[in-house]
């Protein structure tokens, strides 16, 4: 009798091999980056991808305040924030939020997209995001990260 064997392979977190990658962010929407910044944080770019596992690459985003949104959205779109007092509804639009804290928008985005657990806390954590064009990771050599 042959006994041929055709397990599937998870990924150890202890083999997991991590490249650092960097990506412009100028000129780019904010969702459809997001949405790849996402993939390869979760790994899923990756052959052995497993998802129990966070086998995800670390991301490094230049350029954040120089990101766009199409269409109204950027007098439409609204962030909310609540202070937890009555009356403590906060509303900004993305313009509001772009002079102050461009980061949070894709930060947010990102975050959005990832799962709402441990693992997905663990997974943003490999995410750099910078206004301008100059980061502190050149030691870890990135790659431009090809879509």
């Amino acid at each position: 009798m042959n006994t041929l064997s055709y397990k599937t392979k998870s990924q150890k977190k202890e083999d997991v091999v991590r490249n650092w990658y960097i990506i412009d962010a100028e000129g780019e929407i904010v969702g459809r980056l997001a949405t790849k910044i996402a993939h390869v944080l979760r790994g899923k770019h990756k052959p052995d991808y497993t998802p129990h596992v966070d086998t995800g690459d670390y991301i490094i985003v230049i350029n954040a305040e120089k990101i766009r949104f199409t269409g109204n959205k950027m007098k439409d779109k609204q962030y909310v924030s609540y202070t937890g007092y009555p009356g403590g509804q906060r509303i900004k639009t993305p313009r509001e939020v772009l002079e102050k804290k461009p980061i949070f928008i894709l930060e947010n985005a990102v975050k959005g997209m990832l799962p709402k657990n441990r693992l997905g806390r663990q997974m943003f954590n490999k995410l750099f995001v910078y206004e301008g064009p100059e980061h502190k990771h050149q030691a870890q050599k990135p790659q431009e990260f090809k879509f």
